[in-house]
């Protein structure tokens, strides 16, 4: 073994962290592969194994032989004669397994020469293996590395002695990024794949967020003050909702941190990324009132059940306030408030004034329903959603029931006759019919 060779096992082992028997293993299968090329008829040897002796520099390929009488020896790649065998060792009879010495003169020279590609990709492998060990358990986490190259787009992150791939989808819009850039990364995936294992990193994802403000938040970090949801179009703006599980904490301040000083230091490395907190009550109208402050709205009309907000501004100068850069505030205010939400931001006029009405009188109309539903439910003994049911058909009382067809109950709330003639009858019985 050369000297070349004693250097390679050393900075792999100090540099790459890679252990010294990882090292001779991806050694010992280049030596094979020179000894292979270099020799023809070598790929016919049945058992063949490279031994390096690391104290003396030393390496040589050993094939294990059969040894045979002499007239039975006709296969020259996995059997010794008698003849020679008994010249290596006195003691040899038939059949023994006879280690012998195959490597070839100058095979050193030539195959350090020949092996240092195999042994490159052998390392290589080697790292990945670690490198998936290393990070298997850590998707989700915060991490930081250094940029060091791009590569068709995506950023390669040195995390030390591995490296992460940042695609391009998960730049941080706004974002300008340089070689020597030291930042923080989520991790979103630890993935092994047929490519091998790869660490994915982002700057986009909103949990980024979330974990730099578990980083900078001690009452959040003891579940004092618990993120409820994030919603964030990154580089732009992000909005984030908090809840208290102490009455004696503001979730809001507690976040922010005296003067600024926390939400100070997560906007820092966001890059100036613009940051809200609002603290989330369970009330949809006080929330979305939160949101748009400082601008305050004439109206805040909220349907619950089509999951539809509609904020009533007056003048053109606070609804562009309002709205947000392209609506950006309405559409993470109603990301912020759930699946399915709609937040609309539509300033003072006759439509509105309309839509208003319109909106007041179906909301009256729902809980006249809910609690017609509710007494329906209680004088017919049946479920308030069988009793609903009965409303949406007309009978918002025990009277305008009991003109019914039991027929016609029976089709519309999916039972049997039967049960249908038991309600008619107990309102009939009711409204003395």
């Amino acid at each position: 073994m050369t000297n070349d060779i004693k250097a390679l096992i050393d900075y792999y082992e100090r540099e790459k962290g890679l252990s010294r028997e990882k090292i001779l293993i991806a050694l010992e299968s280049a030596f094979l592969s020179a000894y292979r090329k270099m020799v023809p008829g070598a790929n016919h040897i049945n058992s063949l194994r490279a031994e390096i002796n690391v104290d003396k520099g030393k390496v040589r390929i050993v094939a294990d032989l059969e040894v045979v009488e002499d007239e039975a020896y006709t296969d020259k790649f996995n059997q010794i004669p008698m003849s020679l065998a008994l010249k290596l060792n006195p003691t040899a009879v038939a059949g023994d397994v006879h280690a012998t010495n195959v490597t070839p003169k100058g095979f050193g020279r030539i195959a350090v020469q020949t092996a240092r590609q195999t042994i490159q990709q052998k390392i290589i492998d080697a790292e990945k293996e670690m490198l998936y060990e290393a990070f298997k358990d850590r998707a989700g986490e915060l991490i930081t590395g250094v940029i060091r190259r791009f590569e068709k787009g995506d950023i390669i992150v040195d995390l030390d002695k591995f490296e992460a791939r940042m695609p391009f989808r998960e730049r941080a819009n706004r974002e300008e990024y340089s070689v020597g850039d030291r930042l923080r990364f989520y991790v979103v995936e630890v993935r092994n794949d047929a490519r091998g294992p790869e660490v994915i990193l982002s700057r986009s994802h909103p949990n980024l967020v979330r974990r730099l403000f578990e980083l900078e938040v001690t009452e959040i970090r003891d579940k004092k003050v618990e993120i409820r949801g994030i919603a964030r179009e990154s580089g732009f703006r992000t909005k984030m909702s908090v809840v208290s599980n102490e009455a004696n904490i503001d979730p809001v301040g507690a976040c922010v941190g005296m003067r600024g000083s926390r939400v100070r230091e997560i906007v820092r490395e966001l890059n100036n990324e613009r940051v809200d907190i609002l603290e989330w009550t369970g009330n949809p109208a006080d929330f979305v009132a939160q949101s748009i402050a400082p601008v305050e709205a004439m109206d805040i009309i909220v349907d619950e059940d089509a999951k539809k907000v509609m904020v009533i501004i007056d003048g053109e100068r606070e609804l562009s306030r309002a709205k947000g850069s392209k609506g950006q505030n309405a559409r993470l205010t109603a990301r912020l408030l759930g699946p399915g939400w709609d937040v609309q931001i539509v300033p003072f006029d006759t439509k509105a004034e309309e839509a208003r009405r319109k909106q007041e009188a179906a909301e009256e109309v729902r809980r006249h329903c809910q609690a017609a539903a509710k007494e329906l439910s209680g004088q017919l003994e049946i479920s308030e959603d069988m009793a609903m049911n009965i409303v949406n058909m007309g009978g918002t009382n025990s009277q305008a029931v009991a003109e019914f067809e039991a027929a016609h109950i029976a089709e519309n709330l999916g039972i049997s006759y039967d049960d249908a003639m038991g309600i008619l009858e107990k309102a009939r019985s009711i409204s003395n019919l």
